[in-house]
């Protein structure tokens, strides 16, 4: 490295505080990161593209600056499931410096990307205070039985009022009305766990009734009505 003679002309100042960089939380340790290899942990970012017709929450496993663990869900656009795809291949194995000065296919999936990374820099992750933090597989965990991403898909308009498509509970099948024609509950079909019974064996009208469920005041409603016909 060279100097500027102005700067070789001036005398040196010793430099008084020098402690390094401030302690953040990881899998249960406070450690100063100088460098990507010091950073470990289990964390979210969500990003969207620029015309915000789509977004992406992507959840990294990240053991000494590795990325080990790489779930990636998007939302909203088609052709962002392409991309995802793609991105799931890339990500594993790569430094989380490099996973940040790659091209992720989509803007959404490089700009949850770049939020995770400051999550992960500064410490924000779920496993801050948990020892050893969480085993690989834990991403998988995130998205339960039949392993499908949470979404919640709800419609409405001034003139007809709203409509429950999706819950976390699954594929939405009838609202339940009160007398005053609110909504007071609503069956569901649990789609990932039917999908799987059918996978082993159970014919597909035995998984469908059996995935059956409803939530809140469903029975004894004063109406039915299908969200997507009625």
């Amino acid at each position: 490295m060279t100097n500027s003679s102005d700067i070789d002309k001036m005398c040196k100042i010793k430099q008084g505080p020098n402690h390094g960089p401030s302690p953040i939380p990881e899998e249960g340790a406070w450690v100063k990161s100088y460098q990507i290899g010091d950073i470990s942990g289990l964390s979210h970012g969500i990003g969207w593209c620029a015309p915000q017709q789509g977004a992406c929450k992507l959840t990294l496993n990240v053991k000494n600056g590795i990325i080990e663990e790489a779930l990636v869900e998007t939302i909203g656009c088609s052709g962002m499931t392409h991309s995802a795809a793609m991105a799931a291949e890339i990500l594993p194995g790569k430094t989380l410096l490099e996973a940040l000065n790659t091209d992720l296919v989509c803007d959404a999936i490089n700009v949850a990307m770049r939020e995770i990374f400051k999550q992960l820099a500064y410490g924000r992750t779920q496993t801050a205070f948990s020892g050893n933090g969480l085993p690989i597989g834990a991403g998988l965990e995130d998205l339960g039985k039949g392993f499908c991403s949470q979404v919640g898909t709800m419609y409405s308009t001034k003139a007809k009022g709203v409509r429950y498509m999706e819950m976390t509970e699954g594929y939405i099948l009838s609202l339940a009305l009160n007398t005053e024609d609110e909504v007071c509950g609503y069956k569901f079909v649990k789609i990932g766990k039917m999908l799987e019974d059918i996978r082993n064996g159970v014919t597909p009208n035995e998984a469908f009734a059996q995935n059956i469920g409803t939530y809140g005041q469903f029975e004894n409603a004063a109406k039915y009505i299908d969200p997507r016909n009625e």
